[in-house]
Parts: structure tokens; C-alpha cells; sequence
């Protein structure tokens, strides 16, 4: 068969979705990778994938450039002639069906997450309502990354259940990160490490606001942020407003790496005030690697951490907690800490290895043949 895939960004593919594209590629079939150019785009045409770049505004509804966007899709499936489409995130999800279907071309969909649109209730939560109770009529699958989110699109009659799924995110590769399970040296300052997208709904300003309590308690510890500006998006964190974080020693930001492996071996904890998530990728990679974990108690993290066996959960948009948790964590001695990273290890291998993720998608693609 000949399969696209279909992303808001070219990192998306190569970051994530690699070992699903090469289990598909060993199966004999042909991938094709369709989303918006940027600097990973190339390596995945260096790896032998073909690539067709699409605009695409990942942010917002704007019914001009959605139309045009359900428009470019569908020249792109015209012309590429797949006999599949596997379409991730929330506008290939939607209108990206949307027009697989006007071609009579099937889809296997994959719910990462539910957006920003979905924590508020308003006409933006409702648009998205619409569309994926629209576009969901037509898939052969649709997947979810975690159980709440496939109860919620269930019970609010978004997708039919006789196609609904869920699969553990998007996997982890167990062979790729490997935890190393080095004791902190002693007269090494503990470090917290948030990796995420600079927007507010991270839970970044509540990890600003925890640290400010644990310094007015006299707490020593470093306090790192890794990840993109998210320059554009609306729910954005203003430059200035980072960039004072950092005057103010609050936080010590460390930009964006390919190598994030090396960031979360050199932190004690890894933490993620998020409002929510689908199956965050982030904490997977912290678990497998044996890091002790603070999170939100909202789906998605709650999933990868189970609280007191691999790190604590904390009330979401509540930064006394956050801090009370990660004062909680700084306290453990040196061999619950290594509990804690080894529990979430095992966590990991049982649940959330990306072989589980790839034998679902082979299963559905076997079964659209």
C-alpha cells in the first residue's frame, strides 16, 4: 500500500513517529510524509521517505486559510494517489479527512491531545466540537492517547465507538533511552527540569510562581526551562515576560536542543504543570530514562505518573502545591529518588513501549487492505 502521513510540523514526524514509519516501511509499504517544511524535513528525505510540503496555521480557526488548507489536502492527496492516510493533530485530523473522503481515500486517525480549545468553554471549543464530530463520521479508526480523552469523545457522541481506540501516546523506544541511574554528587545543587512549548497552558507561569514560594522559604535549587518561544502562538508567553524570568534568576532557560536525552540526564526531577495533555512525550522520555516526575493531576500525566511509586502529582493551576510537591521531592534521600526513577522505568517497559503502539497500527492498516 501506499501511505501518507500526515503532521503539523516535519519535527512532529522525525521526533515521534519514526519507528511507526519504518515498522510500516519494512511491511513493504510506501510512505509518503505530507506537512509543513521546515529544517527536519530534509532528514527525513536523507532517511528515503518522500516528503510534500503543505502550509498549514497549526493555531486558531480561521475559516479563510482552513478552506484553503481542506483545499491544498486534498490536491496533495490527488496528486500523491495514496490508499491510506494516517492523519495526526487536530487539522489533518479534521480536514484532512475531510478531504481524504471526497477522494474515496480511507483514514486512520490519531487524537494527540485536545488543544488549547478544549480547556475553555466558548465558541473556539465548539467549531472544534463540530468539526471532529463532522470529520469522525468517516475514518476506519480513530486512536486516542489516553483513556480520558477517548471517554470524552465517546460520551459527547464526537466519534462512534465501534472505531474509537486508544493506544499508550506515541510510544517510547526502550533501546533509545536508557536510563543510566547516577546518584547526585553531594555538593551538586539539585535540578528541576520543565521541557515544553513557552505557552501559558504548559503551567509555565505556575512554575514561575512555585519557584518564588520555594525561594521565599529559603529552598536552594536550580531551576531550568527547556524548550520552544512559540513566537505566534496565542496563548504565547511573551519574550519580555521569559527574558525577565531569567534577569530575575528565577529560571535558567536553556533554548531548544536535539539533544534533550542529555538535558533530562543532568536533572534530578523533571516537572510539567500542564492544564493538560494527550499522552505527553516529555514525561515518557523522563520515565524511561529513570527520573522521578511532578506533574498535573489531569489526563495524560496522570497516566504516565503514578503518584508516590514514580513522582507526585500536584492540583492543576495551583503553584502552592506545585511547590509544596517539589519541595516533597527535593527532601527524598538519594535512594528513594532512585526508587522513584527506577519504578517509573518499569512503568514505562510495561505500558508504554512504542512496539504496543506499532502493533495497533499494523493491526488497523492490515485491516483497510
Amino acid at each position: 500500500m501506499r501511505i501518507a502521513i500526515v503532521l503539523n510540523s516535519s519535527w512532529n514526524v522525525y521526533n515521534f513517529r519514526l519507528g511507526l514509519i519504518s515498522a510500516l516501511r519494512d511491511q513493504g509499504h510506501q510512505i509518503v510524509i505530507i506537512a509543513p517544511e521546515d529544517t527536519y524535513s530534509w532528514k527525513l528525505t536523507d532517511l528515503g521517505y518522500e516528503f510534500r510540503a503543505v502550509e498549514m496555521d497549526s493555531s486558531g480557526v480561521n475559516p479563510v486559510k482552513d478552506a484553503l488548507l481542506v483545499w491544498h489536502l486534498y490536491q496533495s492527496y490527488k496528486a500523491l494517489k495514496p490508499d491510506l492516510v494516517l492523519h495526526y493533530t487536530v487539522k489533518p485530523n479534521t480536514y484532512g479527512t475531510l478531504a481524504a473522503t471526497l477522494l474515496g481515500i480511507p483514514s486512520i486517525n490519531n487524537v494527540c491531545g485536545l488543544g488549547t480549545v478544549f480547556l475553555k468553554k466558548g465558541l473556539s471549543s465548539e467549531i472544534a466540537k463540530v468539526l471532529y464530530k463532522l470529520a469522525f463520521r468517516f475514518p476506519k479508526k480513530v486512536f486516542f492517547q489516553n483513556e480520558d480523552d477517548y471517554q470524552l469523545f465517546i460520551t459527547q457522541k464526537l466519534v462512534r465507538r465501534q472505531i474509537a481506540d486508544a493506544v499508550p501516546g506515541s510510544g517510547i523506544n526502550l533501546d533509545d533511552f536508557r536510563p543510566r541511574y547516577t546518584h547526585r554528587l553531594p555538593d551538586k545543587e539539585f535540578t528541576f527540569l520543565v521541557i515544553s512549548r513557552i505557552i501559558y497552558d504548559k503551567g509555565i507561569v505556575e512554575y514561575i510562581d512555585a519557584i518564588r514560594i520555594l525561594r521565599k522559604r529559603g529552598v536552594k535549587a536550580c531551576f531550568q526551562l527547556l524548550g520552544d518561544k512559540a513566537n505566534g502562538h496565542k496563548r504565547g508567553i511573551s519574550e519580555a515576560l521569559l527574558s525577565s524570568w531569567v534577569s530575575e534568576g528565577l529560571i535558567v532557560y536553556l533554548g531548544t536542543t536535539d539533544d534533550v536525552q542529555s538535558a533530562i540526564h543532568a536533572a534530578d526531577c523533571v516537572v510539567l504543570p500542564s492544564y493538560r495533555e494527550g499522552l505527553p512525550r516529555t514525561l515518557l522520555e523522563a520515565a524511561s530514562l529513570g527520573k522521578p516526575i511532578v506533574a498535573t493531576n489531569v489526563p495524560g500525566c496522570r497516566h504516565v505518573v503514578e503518584d508516590g511509586s514514580n513522582g507526585l502529582l500536584c492540583e492543576v493551576r495551583n503553584a502552592a502545591d506545585l511547590a509544596d510537591k517539589m519541595e516533597q521531592i527535593l527532601s527524598l534521600r538519594p535512594d528513594a529518588l532512585a526508587a522513584m526513577g527506577r519504578n517509573g522505568r518499569k512503568r514505562v517497559e510495561m505500558l508504554f513501549d512504542e512496539k504496543l503502539v506499532i502493533r495497533k497500527y499494523l493491526e488497523a492498516v492490515d485491516e483497510v487492505k
